[in-house]
């Protein structure tokens, strides 16, 4: 069943999603080779706690840490370590916040310094897909009209969308319904609505579209080991379109 906020509701969402993008924002900051992914985990952490808001991922069904962080051809999940980044990498960090009763919900995929050009034009569309998608995140739109926006971005520029994970609607719980596919045809799901607060989140690979979970039982891969990004904002539906809730 989709939960439609209210005004009241969508403001206390602000607060925690505003938390997520300033977290990220800083964090983005600090991504240098030679980082270990758990010195980042802790930053992420620590400010968090300094916003007076708490951690969404942390504890959720066992998951360890703060930020998933998830290098290369990792996809999404990867789990903070000793790990140092290296020039060249890229590197998804997905963070989610709770405060007030309410949860926000972003990620970025950034590159540690110079990075190849075909990376650097993965991260470029996985992003416009991600924009594109919530532009078509309005009132009379249907669900899947965002969900084939981005599978058209990304197929169109020969890249694939991941299948097996999905973007999701987001409140006083982390995950709620609908479920929102990177894939499908237009004209199809429910019908948006103001109220509807959604985490919309490309996953875009390099390769091909299919993914392992590696032994952690946490870190999603592509099959065939190609580089994947993922971009991720929570947005509300008004009735002047959508709201970018986490962006600074």
């Amino acid at each position: 069943m989709i939960i439609y906020k209210s005004s009241e509701e969508i403001e206390k969402m602000r607060r925690s999603s505003k938390i997520v993008a300033e977290t990220l924002q800083y964090l983005i900051r600090e991504i240098k080779a030679g980082v270990k992914t758990i010195e980042l985990d802790k930053m992420a952490e620590d400010y968090v706690h300094g916003k007076g808001a708490e951690p969404a991922f942390k504890g959720y069904r066992g998951f360890p840490n703060t930020i998933c962080t998830s290098i290369n051809e990792e996809v999404v999940h990867g789990i903070p370590s000793k790990r140092e980044l290296k020039e060249g990498d890229i590197i998804s960090i997905d963070l989610g916040v709770f405060c007030d009763g309410y949860y926000g919900d972003a990620a970025v995929t950034i590159g540690v310094e110079k990075i190849s050009q075909q990376a650097k034009k993965l991260l470029e569309i996985t992003e416009k897909a991600l924009y594109l998608g919530i532009e078509k995140a309005k009132e009379g739109n249907y669900l899947s009209d965002i969900s084939h926006t981005i599978q058209t971005v990304a197929e169109n520029n020969s890249f694939s969308v991941v299948k097996a994970f999905v973007g999701h609607g987001i409140g006083a719980k982390l995950h709620e319904a609908p479920q929102i596919p990177n894939f499908g045809p237009p004209g199809h799901g429910p019908k948006l609505k103001e109220g509807m607060v959604l985490a919309i989140e490309p996953m875009v690979n390099m390769g091909g579209s299919s993914v392992d979970v590696l032994e952690d039982n946490w870190t999603v891969v592509t099959s065939d080991r190609k580089l994947s990004a993922h971009f991720e904002h929570t947005i509300a539906i008004t009735k002047n379109g959508s709201e970018i809730l986490t962006q600074v």
